[in-house]
Protein backbone atom coordinates (compact mmCIF):
# COMPACT_ATOMS: atom_id res chain seq x y z
CA UNK A 1 0.00 0.00 0.00
CA UNK A 2 1.36 3.28 -0.92
CA UNK A 3 0.02 7.11 0.45
CA UNK A 4 -0.87 9.84 -1.87
CA UNK A 5 -0.83 13.27 -0.80
CA UNK A 6 -3.24 15.80 -2.27
CA UNK A 7 -2.21 19.47 -1.65
CA UNK A 8 -5.38 21.87 -3.09
CA UNK A 9 -5.53 25.81 -2.50
CA UNK A 10 -9.21 26.09 -1.34
CA UNK A 11 -12.14 23.47 -0.55
CA UNK A 12 -13.69 22.65 -3.64
CA UNK A 13 -10.51 22.17 -5.85
CA UNK A 14 -10.13 18.72 -4.80
CA UNK A 15 -13.66 17.59 -5.75
CA UNK A 16 -12.79 19.35 -9.48
CA UNK A 17 -9.31 18.54 -10.13
CA UNK A 18 -8.50 15.35 -8.13
CA UNK A 19 -11.43 13.26 -7.21
CA UNK A 20 -11.30 10.68 -9.89
CA UNK A 21 -7.65 9.81 -9.03
CA UNK A 22 -8.22 9.78 -4.68
CA UNK A 23 -10.93 7.58 -5.97
CA UNK A 24 -8.78 5.40 -8.13
CA UNK A 25 -6.09 5.39 -5.57
CA UNK A 26 -8.59 4.26 -2.53
CA UNK A 27 -10.03 1.90 -4.70
CA UNK A 28 -6.75 0.48 -5.11
CA UNK A 29 -6.26 -0.19 -1.52
CA UNK A 30 -3.93 2.75 -0.93
CA UNK A 31 -4.19 5.78 1.70
CA UNK A 32 -5.07 9.07 0.37
CA UNK A 33 -4.53 12.10 2.31
CA UNK A 34 -6.28 15.50 1.52
CA UNK A 35 -4.57 18.96 2.24
CA UNK A 36 -6.09 22.16 1.66
CA UNK A 37 -3.67 25.32 2.44
CA UNK A 38 -6.82 27.84 2.71
CA UNK A 39 -10.82 28.00 3.72
CA UNK A 40 -11.57 29.63 0.31
CA UNK A 41 -12.74 32.79 2.60
CA UNK A 42 -13.12 35.23 -0.25
CA UNK A 43 -14.86 32.39 -2.89
CA UNK A 44 -17.96 33.80 -4.49
CA UNK A 45 -21.62 32.97 -2.98
CA UNK A 46 -24.96 33.47 -3.66
CA UNK A 47 -26.54 36.16 -1.59
CA UNK A 48 -29.07 34.37 0.63
CA UNK A 49 -27.07 30.89 0.92
CA UNK A 50 -25.40 31.40 4.15
CA UNK A 51 -27.25 31.95 7.86
CA UNK A 52 -26.86 35.44 9.74
CA UNK A 53 -23.81 35.52 11.05
CA UNK A 54 -22.39 32.24 8.92
CA UNK A 55 -18.80 32.40 8.01
CA UNK A 56 -18.16 31.06 4.21
CA UNK A 57 -14.82 29.92 5.66
CA UNK A 58 -16.06 27.45 8.29
CA UNK A 59 -19.01 26.21 6.02
CA UNK A 60 -16.26 25.54 2.77
CA UNK A 61 -14.56 23.17 5.72
CA UNK A 62 -17.74 21.78 6.25
CA UNK A 63 -18.41 21.48 3.19
CA UNK A 64 -14.41 20.14 2.41
CA UNK A 65 -15.60 17.00 5.25
CA UNK A 66 -18.30 16.22 3.39
CA UNK A 67 -16.44 15.87 0.26
CA UNK A 68 -13.64 13.75 1.52
CA UNK A 69 -16.30 11.20 2.96
CA UNK A 70 -17.82 10.42 -0.66
CA UNK A 71 -14.49 10.06 -1.77
CA UNK A 72 -12.79 7.89 0.92
CA UNK A 73 -10.57 10.05 1.90
CA UNK A 74 -8.91 8.78 4.99
CA UNK A 75 -7.45 12.32 6.35
CA UNK A 76 -8.20 15.60 5.28
CA UNK A 77 -5.49 18.23 7.22
CA UNK A 78 -5.88 22.57 6.71
CA UNK A 79 -2.43 24.47 6.64
CA UNK A 80 -4.67 27.09 8.21
CA UNK A 81 -3.82 30.35 5.34
CA UNK A 82 -5.64 32.66 4.53
CA UNK A 83 -7.39 33.21 0.76
CA UNK A 84 -5.76 35.24 -1.28
CA UNK A 85 -8.32 35.94 -3.54
CA UNK A 86 -8.07 36.55 -7.29
CA UNK A 87 -4.84 37.65 -8.92
CA UNK A 88 -4.47 41.81 -9.06
CA UNK A 89 -6.83 41.90 -5.90
CA UNK A 90 -6.32 43.60 -2.90
CA UNK A 91 -7.07 40.85 -1.03
CA UNK A 92 -3.87 39.20 -2.32
CA UNK A 93 -1.77 41.44 -0.07
CA UNK A 94 -3.78 40.72 3.88
CA UNK A 95 -2.35 39.09 6.12
CA UNK A 96 -1.78 35.66 6.75
CA UNK A 97 -2.86 35.26 3.27
CA UNK A 98 -1.53 32.00 1.21
CA UNK A 99 0.21 34.04 -1.45
CA UNK A 100 1.77 36.28 1.03
CA UNK A 101 3.32 32.88 2.84
CA UNK A 102 7.27 32.39 2.90
CA UNK A 103 7.42 29.30 0.75
CA UNK A 104 9.76 27.57 3.25
CA UNK A 105 7.39 28.66 6.14
CA UNK A 106 4.41 26.90 4.42
CA UNK A 107 6.49 24.01 2.77
CA UNK A 108 7.85 23.21 6.73
CA UNK A 109 3.81 22.76 7.55
CA UNK A 110 3.45 20.56 4.59
CA UNK A 111 6.53 18.30 5.22
CA UNK A 112 5.45 17.78 8.83
CA UNK A 113 2.35 15.74 7.33
CA UNK A 114 4.51 14.46 4.61
CA UNK A 115 6.60 12.79 6.89
CA UNK A 116 3.77 11.72 9.07
CA UNK A 117 2.35 9.90 5.97
CA UNK A 118 5.62 8.98 5.07
CA UNK A 119 3.83 9.71 1.58
CA UNK A 120 4.95 8.03 -1.74
CA UNK A 121 3.05 10.57 -4.01
CA UNK A 122 2.49 14.15 -3.57
CA UNK A 123 0.44 15.85 -6.01
CA UNK A 124 0.43 19.98 -6.75
CA UNK A 125 -1.06 22.20 -9.64
CA UNK A 126 1.33 22.89 -12.58
CA UNK A 127 4.13 26.09 -12.27
CA UNK A 128 0.81 28.78 -13.05
CA UNK A 129 -1.15 27.00 -11.07
CA UNK A 130 -3.71 25.67 -13.91
CA UNK A 131 -5.44 29.71 -14.91
CA UNK A 132 -2.96 32.12 -12.59
CA UNK A 133 -4.73 31.86 -9.22
CA UNK A 134 -1.98 32.72 -6.87
CA UNK A 135 -2.85 30.55 -4.43
CA UNK A 136 -2.65 27.90 -7.31
CA UNK A 137 0.72 29.26 -7.75
CA UNK A 138 1.71 28.83 -4.38
CA UNK A 139 0.65 25.14 -3.97
CA UNK A 140 3.19 24.53 -6.77
CA UNK A 141 5.54 26.42 -5.08
CA UNK A 142 5.09 25.12 -1.66
CA UNK A 143 3.89 21.61 -2.22
CA UNK A 144 7.34 20.80 -4.52
CA UNK A 145 9.66 23.02 -1.64
CA UNK A 146 7.65 20.43 0.89
CA UNK A 147 8.41 17.36 -0.66
CA UNK A 148 12.01 17.98 -1.44
CA UNK A 149 12.26 18.89 2.57
CA UNK A 150 10.75 15.64 3.55
CA UNK A 151 12.03 13.04 1.03
CA UNK A 152 8.59 12.43 -0.87
CA UNK A 153 9.51 10.84 -3.74
CA UNK A 154 6.79 11.68 -6.53
CA UNK A 155 5.20 14.99 -7.38
CA UNK A 156 2.64 15.63 -9.46
CA UNK A 157 1.20 18.52 -10.72
CA UNK A 158 -2.68 18.61 -11.69
CA UNK A 159 -3.39 20.24 -14.58
CA UNK A 160 -5.94 20.75 -17.77
CA UNK A 161 -4.91 19.33 -20.96
CA UNK A 162 -5.62 22.32 -23.31
CA UNK A 163 -5.35 20.79 -26.52
CA UNK A 164 -8.03 18.09 -24.94
CA UNK A 165 -10.55 20.97 -23.46
CA UNK A 166 -10.54 22.68 -27.00
CA UNK A 167 -11.67 19.04 -28.71
CA UNK A 168 -14.20 18.25 -26.28
CA UNK A 169 -15.75 21.83 -26.08
CA UNK A 170 -15.87 21.43 -29.94
CA UNK A 171 -17.55 18.37 -29.93
CA UNK A 172 -20.11 18.75 -27.16
CA UNK A 173 -20.76 22.92 -27.63
CA UNK A 174 -24.60 22.04 -29.03
CA UNK A 175 -24.73 20.16 -25.35
CA UNK A 176 -24.25 24.09 -24.06
CA UNK A 177 -26.86 27.14 -23.12
CA UNK A 178 -25.64 29.91 -24.57
CA UNK A 179 -24.38 30.84 -21.13
CA UNK A 180 -22.50 28.12 -20.26
CA UNK A 181 -20.54 28.73 -23.60
CA UNK A 182 -20.48 31.91 -22.99
CA UNK A 183 -17.92 31.04 -19.79
CA UNK A 184 -15.98 29.11 -21.85
CA UNK A 185 -12.34 30.52 -23.44
CA UNK A 186 -12.11 31.16 -26.88
CA UNK A 187 -11.93 27.98 -28.47
CA UNK A 188 -9.71 29.15 -31.43
CA UNK A 189 -7.60 30.78 -29.10
CA UNK A 190 -7.28 29.41 -25.66
CA UNK A 191 -5.52 30.92 -23.04
CA UNK A 192 -2.30 30.65 -22.87
CA UNK A 193 -2.36 30.36 -19.08
CA UNK A 194 -4.86 27.66 -19.10
CA UNK A 195 -3.76 24.69 -18.49
CA UNK A 196 -0.84 23.01 -20.51
CA UNK A 197 -0.22 21.96 -24.02
CA UNK A 198 -0.65 17.91 -24.18
CA UNK A 199 3.18 17.46 -25.40
CA UNK A 200 3.70 19.04 -21.94
CA UNK A 201 1.78 16.38 -19.85
CA UNK A 202 3.18 12.68 -18.78
CA UNK A 203 0.35 10.77 -17.03
CA UNK A 204 -3.31 10.96 -17.90
CA UNK A 205 -5.65 8.90 -15.53
CA UNK A 206 -8.94 7.57 -16.53
CA UNK A 207 -11.26 8.20 -13.82
CA UNK A 208 -14.53 7.69 -16.25
CA UNK A 209 -15.59 4.70 -13.26
CA UNK A 210 -15.59 6.85 -11.13
CA UNK A 211 -17.73 10.17 -12.54
CA UNK A 212 -21.10 9.73 -10.36
CA UNK A 213 -18.91 10.31 -7.24
CA UNK A 214 -17.08 12.91 -8.69
CA UNK A 215 -19.87 14.99 -9.27
CA UNK A 216 -21.12 14.27 -5.80
CA UNK A 217 -18.01 15.19 -4.55
CA UNK A 218 -18.82 18.55 -6.12
CA UNK A 219 -22.32 18.68 -4.71
CA UNK A 220 -20.94 18.50 -1.52
CA UNK A 221 -19.57 21.94 -2.49
CA UNK A 222 -23.06 23.63 -2.84
CA UNK A 223 -21.58 27.49 -1.91
CA UNK A 224 -19.33 27.21 -4.99
CA UNK A 225 -21.05 24.69 -7.17
CA UNK A 226 -24.57 25.34 -7.71
CA UNK A 227 -27.34 22.90 -9.27
CA UNK A 228 -27.71 25.06 -12.55
CA UNK A 229 -23.67 25.44 -12.49
CA UNK A 230 -21.89 23.85 -15.65
CA UNK A 231 -20.04 20.93 -13.83
CA UNK A 232 -23.83 19.22 -12.27
CA UNK A 233 -26.01 20.93 -15.71
CA UNK A 234 -24.26 19.23 -18.34
CA UNK A 235 -25.65 15.90 -19.99
CA UNK A 236 -23.55 12.87 -18.23
CA UNK A 237 -21.95 12.09 -21.34
CA UNK A 238 -20.71 15.45 -21.90
CA UNK A 239 -19.07 15.26 -17.96
CA UNK A 240 -17.30 12.11 -18.88
CA UNK A 241 -15.66 13.33 -21.61
CA UNK A 242 -14.57 16.32 -20.32
CA UNK A 243 -13.68 15.37 -16.75
CA UNK A 244 -13.31 11.61 -17.22
CA UNK A 245 -9.63 11.86 -17.07
CA UNK A 246 -7.50 13.55 -15.03
CA UNK A 247 -3.95 14.74 -16.53
CA UNK A 248 -0.57 15.23 -14.89
CA UNK A 249 2.84 16.15 -15.05
CA UNK A 250 5.10 14.35 -13.40
CA UNK A 251 7.65 16.46 -11.96
CA UNK A 252 10.99 16.66 -13.39
CA UNK A 253 10.50 14.34 -16.15
CA UNK A 254 8.89 14.71 -19.88
CA UNK A 255 7.15 11.96 -22.57
CA UNK A 256 8.65 11.29 -25.61
CA UNK A 257 7.11 12.65 -28.82
CA UNK A 258 4.46 10.24 -29.56
CA UNK A 259 4.89 8.33 -26.65
CA UNK A 260 1.28 6.92 -24.54
CA UNK A 261 0.35 8.80 -21.50
CA UNK A 262 1.39 7.12 -18.41
CA UNK A 263 -2.08 5.62 -16.31
CA UNK A 264 -1.10 5.92 -12.77
CA UNK A 265 0.71 7.73 -10.40
CA UNK A 266 1.93 4.33 -9.12
CA UNK A 267 4.11 3.01 -11.40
Amino acid sequence: MATLVCFHAHPDDEAIATAGTMMAAKAMGHRVVLVVATRGEHGEVADGFLEPGEQLGIRRIAETFAAAEVMGVDRVEFLGYVDSGMIDTPTNGHPYSFWRAGVDAAAARLAVILGEESADVLTVYDEHGGYGHPDHIQVHRVGVRAAELAGTPRVFESTMNRDDIVRTMKANAHLLSDEQRAEMPDLEEPQVDFGMPEERITHAIDVREHCARKRDAMRCHASQIGEDDFFLSMPDAAFADGFGTEWYIEHGRTREPGAAFVTSLFD
